[in-house]
């Protein structure tokens, strides 16, 4: 399974932006998916997530803003973004079955887990 993100780009504060993840080699079905973020001199925090029961899950500072989605037909997962803050800049990462994952009450730990990561997108925010 290889993920590829794309979408990222400089927008003004209060914008939006759609961020994409396309799955291949494999299927995102019956898989925790989720969207990951890293900031320049932070550590990556997770940001939003699909749990295998399809509840999503979000980071506080984002919810009511950031959407998560997937479509399974097309085997690509979604990170749709409004309003967006200079504090939402930063790399964005998709990811499938990470092995740790803490996203609102959202948490677990599987060092077997399948733990596949894209390559990152970037997102910056600035008039």
């Amino acid at each position: 399974l290889q993920l590829v993100e794309s979408g990222g780009a400089l927008v003004q504060p209060g914008g939006s932006l759609k961020l994409s993840c396309v799955a291949s080699g494999g299927t995102l079905n019956n898989r925790i998916i989720a969207w990951f973020r890293q900031a320049s001199g932070k550590e990556r925090e997770g940001v939003a997530c699909i749990d295998t029961d399809d509840t999503s899950y979000y980071e506080d500072s984002v919810k009511g803003r950031f959407k998560i989605s997937k479509d399974n037909a097309k085997n690509t997962m979604y990170l749709e973004m409004n309003n967006l803050k200079p504090e939402d800049a930063g790399f964005y990462y998709c990811a499938v079955d990470p092995k740790r994952l803490h996203i609102g009450p959202k948490y677990y730990a599987a060092s077997s887990a399948l733990d596949i990561w894209g390559q990152g997108t970037r997102v910056i925010v600035s008039a």
